[in-house]
């Protein structure tokens, strides 16, 4: 019988403890019969809070909560959502939890109001690393790549925590002041085509002599066409788009939208709300018009890119949000005929993206080369699946393939899951914990070994 040793922090070593959190962990580790598997849930569900916190108030009293990456010291509008968000339905009692996750929120809300263009942030006002691109870098600016799923981000954690906990203290005037400009943003990239168009983006971007992460076109990016969709330069995975209209980031910009519009009546903006629920209902016609392509093999499905002119790119990639996230992110139901086509499409070989490895299959992207799979792909494929057969192969493959780490990574090649990228990447870490979390209050018997035809046959033995 293997030994499987907590890969955690010493409880002195931890960035934050929480008597909750680790009640959460025992209780759900007790329901997994896997003993390899409830290591792994119990070393992932907490790596955030282990590892990546930095929480305090701040000169005037707030909540203030800085949260990097992992192995990058910096502040991603998107990750760090992402990270806190599984702790969402603890917060709802736990003061500790609320004030860390009001903190994230307060933290974002001064990022954008330095930079709703920006990507990632620093803790404090300075240059670092990408400090010489081709772009307005300001102090506090790690990465100006302009993503529309981070500001998607900022509003879904916003409403998250709204949601499960009632409170509004963190949506004060600095909150609304980034919202605006939110708003603001959003218009310049839904009305700046070069289709005569009534505004021009401002922002460019530009690496030095790094041609693949540099916009074509002097930095401003390819042609499109004004449709209602929105603009963006990069996608989840800090890449360059093929086509300027990323369809998973506008279908989770539009789902955001209409939650805002719900935070902003409570908050007495029914202005905004209005702009918002305008905002939601218009790109997601517009999805409806230019981003649904007919699949010789599969028929009516999502494209992942297009640019309103007839330029389409099929694929996924493993960031969320993806198109396999559409259910995850609240843009359809699992069972959504188109969706499952989509669905069909992403998981075969017809997705470019999509690797059949010895050690797993899965998608992965191009961020990390050929060949290789995305542990946060297989759980969102998890998350959205309504079999029990495919949530326990996804286990299956996940459980196995942490190569004797203890941890999720951002990505490992699908024939040797020992060669893998970033060994601490906190996000993916956190993802398969909430997976976890979510079979124990909905699927159980996948978990605990159960006397079911698929459980009983593959429960006991997922590191096979």
């Amino acid at each position: 019988m293997p030994s499987f040793v907590s890969q955690r922090p010493t409880v002195a070593e931890r960035r934050f403890t929480n008597a909750a959190i680790e009640s959460l962990i025992a209780r759900v580790s007790a329901g997994i019969a896997d003993p390899e598997l409830a290591w792994l849930f119990a070393n992932c569900l907490p790596n955030t809070l282990d590892t990546t916190i930095d929480h305090r108030a701040s000169a005037d009293g707030r909540p203030d909560t800085y949260v990097i990456t992992g192995d990058i010291d910096a502040m991603w509008l998107r990750d760090s959502a992402a990270q806190v968000w599984p702790y969402l339905p603890l917060a709802r009692t736990d003061v500790a939890l609320r004030s860390l996750i009001a903190g994230v929120i307060r933290r974002q809300a001064d990022g954008i109001l330095l930079d709703p263009y920006a990507n990632a942030f620093y803790r404090d006002p300075v240059l670092g690393k990408w400090k010489n691109d081709g772009t307005q870098m300001l102090p506090g600016v790690h990465e100006r790549k302009w993503e529309l799923d981070s500001l998607a981000y900022f509003f879904r954690l916003s409403h998250g925590y709204w949601a499960a906990t009632g409170d509004t203290s963190p949506f004060d005037a600095d909150w609304l002041r980034a919202v605006a400009s939110i708003f603001a943003l959003l218009h310049v990239e839904q009305n700046s085509g070069e289709d005569g168009g009534p505004v021009r983006s401002p922002y460019s971007f530009i690496r030095p002599g790094v041609a693949f992460e540099s916009l074509p076109r002097g930095g401003y990016g390819l042609p499109s066409r004004n449709c209602g969709l929105i603009r963006t330069g990069f996608r989840p995975s800090d890449d360059l788009v093929a086509f300027p209209f990323l369809v998973p980031a506008n279908a989770m910009m539009a789902v955001a939208l209409n939650h805002l519009a719900d935070l902003l009546v409570v908050l007495h903006c029914d202005a905004l709300a209005t702009e918002a629920h305008t905002f939601s209902s218009g790109i997601t016609a517009s999805l409806e018009k230019y981003a649904v392509v007919q699949h010789p093999i599969h028929g009516e499905i999502w494209a992942y890119e297009v640019d309103g002119l007839g330029g389409v790119n099929l694929m996924d990639d493993a960031n969320i949000p993806s198109l396999i996230s559409l259910p995850y992110i609240g843009f359809c139901a699992k069972d959504d005929p188109r969706y499952l086509r989509t669905r069909a499409f992403l998981l075969s070989t017809d997705n470019p993206q999509y690797v059949v490895g010895k050690a797993a299959s899965g998608i992965g992207g191009p961020h990390t080369g050929p060949g290789t799979i995305w542990p946060m792909a297989l759980t969102i494929q998890a998350l959205t699946a309504t079999e029990d057969a495919e949530i326990l192969q996804c286990l299956r493959y996940l459980n196995a393939t942490h190569a004797g780490t203890g941890l999720m990574h951002e990505s490992f090649k699908g024939d040797d899951a020992t060669k893998f990228t970033r060994k601490w990447f906190a996000w993916a870490n956190t993802l398969f914990g909430e997976l976890l979390v979510t079979l124990h209050q909905d699927r159980p018997h996948l978990l605990n070994g159960g006397t079911t035809s698929v459980s009983s046959a593959s429960a006991l033995s997922l590191s096979s």
